[in-house]
């Protein structure tokens, strides 16, 4: 028996897609995540945007086509929002939300649809397939941020960490198979408040893993010089901060419920600096909130060249029924949340190009994972996608970064 299960989400929801194939695995199925012919699919949604939703309902016809005979499984945020349209589709056989996706190795499904109550401690499905190049591991759920935008505090419930004595043992397990582990969590920062613990913590406690260790995206508050030490006392490190921020104007992070200032996050970004003067800086920016003026905006756009972000990921304002600012604010037009979206993609073209260039002459260390052409392709601890004619797959190797090239720079 076959089954593809395939992953419509964040890194969290890779980790779970993770951990369930090793389940069925070990049950004797033959699983995989490409979209192709299978006796079962398990589609883990994503509720983030609204598109994010529709492309995990269109999702279900696109696996019918390979075998309309197929059962088809739903789970994740979209189906723990809002059941009910994957409800009507043929050919799903049983649906679940955020909780008790364990339950579908076990293929014990007593009822159609099964939205179970969120958990008030963290557990669920743990224990990834291994994986040679990069490996997650989920840290952490839940988020008590509620951000005036996002609804997935209320998909996915309050913020709870994980063990880290059970944190440890799995990166270490892991360790022994594969090249890099991401740490993850639906908010990393928070990780160890429940438990009277701390993300530094946990990173002191990982400080002899043998593989390379990155994180996945933080708030501005985990930020301190304690923190830092931390990173800095791991074996092997990379440095890329995937640091929200979602408005470089203190007007809208006020009304988007962002708890810091722009001037704030930017003496944060100086003080990552301080520790990691290479380091890569990547974030989120939300263009078009609704109370974004054209003058906002633009003050957005000049905070990002200020802090010289290495990688922005653009999006437009996505209204999310049932959260503060869908109640609040008028969405503004979609033409012109398309067309702030464009010109800050621009702005991050421009930021990328700039850090690539401050590179040139420096040697990096690249994870090479496939070949494109005649050359091997990886990416560099500060989140740098390398280029080089000589090197080997699934390889940690030092390089020289010679030319800004593709989407990345030219090594040697």
């Amino acid at each position: 028996m076959k089954a593809v299960i395939y992953n419509l989400g964040c890194k969290v929801n890779k980790y779970e897609c993770d951990c369930l194939a090793r389940a069925l695995e070990e049950r004797g199925w033959e699983v995989s995540e490409k979209l192709e012919r299978a006796d079962m699919y398990v589609i883990n949604t994503c509720a983030v945007t609204a598109e994010a939703e529709r492309k995990s309902r269109q999702c279900v016809a696109r696996c019918r086509k390979f075998n309309d005979k197929a059962s088809v499984v739903i789970m994740g945020c979209a189906s723990q929002n809002n059941a009910e349209p994957f409800e009507k589709m043929q050919g799903v056989t049983y649906i679940t939300g955020v909780a008790g996706k364990e339950k579908i190795a076990e293929e014990t499904f007593p009822e159609r649809v099964n939205i179970l109550p969120l958990p008030a401690v963290f557990n669920g499905l743990t224990r990834p397939k291994p994986a040679r190049t990069r490996a997650f591991v989920k840290v952490q759920d839940g988020c008590d941020n509620f951000c005036s935008y996002c609804l997935i505090p209320y998909l996915r419930g309050r913020s709870r960490s994980r063990g880290l004595d059970d944190c440890v043992s799995e990166c270490r397990e892991l360790a022994a198979h594969t090249k890099e582990i991401v740490l993850t969590g639906i908010d990393l920062s928070s990780y160890g408040k429940n438990t009277g613990g701390s993300l530094a913590g946990l990173l002191n406690a990982l400080k002899d893993v043998d593989c390379r260790l990155r994180l996945g995206s933080l708030e501005v508050g985990v930020i301190s010089e304690e923190f830092l030490r931390a990173c800095k006392g791991l074996k092997n490190f990379c440095p890329q901060f995937h640091l929200s921020l979602q408005s470089g104007c203190d007007k809208v992070l006020k009304d988007m419920n962002r708890h810091y200032t722009a001037d704030e996050y930017a003496k944060k970004a100086e003080l990552i600096r301080e520790f990691f003067p290479r380091a890569g800086i990547t974030t989120d920016l939300i263009c078009g909130f609704p109370t974004e003026s054209k003058e906002d905006f633009e003050e957005s756009l000049q905070f990002a060249r200020r802090v010289k972000f290495s990688r922005m990921h653009v999006f437009g304002y996505s209204r999310r029924t049932g959260t503060v600012a869908a109640k609040r604010f008028n969405a503004l037009a979609p033409e012109v949340v398309k067309a702030r979206v464009a010109q800050a993609e621009k702005v991050a073209v421009e930021l990328a190009k700039e850090f690539i260039s401050s590179l040139i002459g420096q040697e990096l260390s690249v994870l090479f994972e496939e070949k494109d052409g005649e050359y091997f392709t990886g990416w560099s601890g500060e989140y740098v996608r390398c280029y080089c004619k000589k090197g080997e797959i699934d390889a940690q190797q030092s390089v020289r970064a010679v030319a800004p090239y593709k989407d990345g720079v030219l090594c040697e």
